[in-house]
């Protein structure tokens, strides 16, 4: 007799075997590595910005699924909008119509960049990245884009090729023929222009690795350089979109900044469904759908499909109706405010930027012989430890979730749901004080973590 499903039932019996399953059967360096830095956690629900474990101990998440969650987690907005749409039975992905939430949502994203015209849906950040770069490049007739260093815009293939990550392409090249600027150098994008072979340059307005904003003026001349030159502006706003900056787009802190296609994703999908938007200007879309014998030349198997439509609108509306924009602005400037009077205190805290609810604390090396020799061997065994040293007690002591911003870095980056209020900001200073007073007296604790740490890292040479 064949057994029902019943996914309660499954995750009753199966569930305690997580970690297990994943050594086994998926990459089995996940596991690994959680246990190494003691975040092998396990996590019974999850609301707002919150989780909870099986002892009922609250968690506050400063990480939002790498900014996943803009709404937090099972916002009944969003929730509703899903269930309407399932119990709708809605004649969904025919392929052969044109059905009408597409149609709404492209409508009401445009509403948020009026310079923008038309959209192309698909599934996650990387793909709304590889339909820009395909987009750019038959528009212009030209076969070279240029990315900033230090930039991440996906790993899939094309979007590899505009990461500036070096351990992130090792291996996979040969890629597209691309070339790397430094972020706000206009004389090196100059100098690349003159060459001819330019179809666009893509940037985050924020870097999300290491948390570095292009320098204020730099958006609006590299626009005129690249339009003079016949090239295009591309703004990957796939983690900086949808508010978490404090405006709606990061590009909107700069007057005058047009970009010609526009990336989003992440936030856009409630935390549920996956989906990614390309925005672009009428033009384009005409040249690259430039026929009915060109209306396939680019498609997504599961793009438009209407659970992620539903959430993409539900999404919106709750922007609008609880003012999540400002609220991240409001609460972003407090946690920045207070973690900045932190700088002077601490010898090892060199920096806090960004800007909302998208902020880097910065560590740096201290000036007193003792931390200095401490800082000194987590150095040479591999750049990144200290911050992984806070990241650790803030999970283990004080139940807050975070993590570094990027490989070989001694950045932390908070990028939280933006829904989080001053409370939870509150929360984490206070609890990250406390961390770093306990790094200033020797915490024993703390710098024994940092031991086991370069041993791992060295173990892993």
């Amino acid at each position: 007799m064949t057994k029902e499903f019943d996914l309660a039932a499954l995750l009753a019996e199966r569930g305690a075997e997580r970690y297990e399953l994943h050594a086994k059967h998926l990459n089995h360096q996940l596991p690994r590595m959680l246990r190494t830095i003691g975040f092998d956690k396990v996590y019974e629900r999850a609301e707002g910005a919150h989780f909870w474990d099986a002892d009922g101990n609250d968690y506050l998440d400063m990480l939002a699924g790498f900014a996943v969650m803009g709404l937090g987690r099972h916002h009944p907005v969003v929730r509703k909008a899903l269930h309407d749409v399932l119990d709708a039975s809605l004649a969904d992905l025919t392929r052969f119509d044109c059905p009408p939430l597409p149609g709404l949502l492209a409508e009401k994203l445009l509403s948020y960049s009026p310079h923008l015209d038309r959209v192309f849906f698909g599934n996650s950040g990387t793909e709304a990245v590889e339909t820009a770069l395909k987009f750019a490049r038959y528009a212009t007739g030209r076969p070279r884009i240029l990315y900033c260093t230090h930039a991440f815009h996906g790993l899939t293939t094309g979007s590899l090729s505009v990461n500036g990550e070096d351990g992130f392409r090792d291996g996979f090249t040969p890629l597209l023929p691309d070339t790397a600027v430094p972020l706000g150098d206009l004389d090196a994008l100059a100098r690349e222009l003159k060459k001819g072979d330019v179809a666009a340059l893509i940037v985050e307005p924020i870097q999300g690795k290491g948390v570095h904003e292009a320098p204020l003026g730099y958006l609006r001349a590299a626009q005129e350089l690249l339009h003079r030159h016949k090239a295009l502006l591309i703004a990957d706003e796939v983690q900086t979109g949808l508010g978490r900056t404090g405006t709606f787009y990061a590009f909107q802190h700069e007057d005058g900044v047009e970009p010609d296609l526009v990336c989003v994703a992440k936030a856009l999908s409630g935390g549920y469904v996956p989906v990614g938007a390309t925005l672009g200007k009428d033009w384009i879309f005409q040249k690259v759908f430039s026929s009915m014998d060109r209306v396939q030349v680019h498609s997504a198997s599961f793009g438009s499909n209407a659970q992620a439509m539903a959430a993409g609108l539900a999404v919106l509306s709750v922007m609008e109706n609880e003012e999540i924009v400002a609220n991240a602005e409001a609460v972003g400037g407090r946690l920045k405010s207070r973690l900045g009077e932190l700088v002077d205190r601490y010898e090892l805290l060199a920096d806090v930027r960004g800007r909302g609810l998208m902020i880097g604390i910065e560590f740096g090396r201290p000036r007193s012989l003792k931390l200095r020799s401490r800082w000194t061997m987590l150095q040479a065994a591999r750049k990144g430890l200290f911050a992984q040293m806070v990241v650790v007690p803030l999970l283990q002591r004080h139940r807050i979730l975070t993590q570094v911003s990027g490989d070989h870095l001694e950045v932390i980056k908070l990028i939280p749901p933006l829904i989080i209020d001053a409370q939870d900001a509150d929360r984490f200073v206070d609890a990250f004080t406390e961390v770093m007073d306990d790094a200033h007296n020797g915490g024993g604790l703390m710098w024994d973590f940092g031991k086991t740490l370069v041993r791992q890292a060295v173990a892993n040479r």
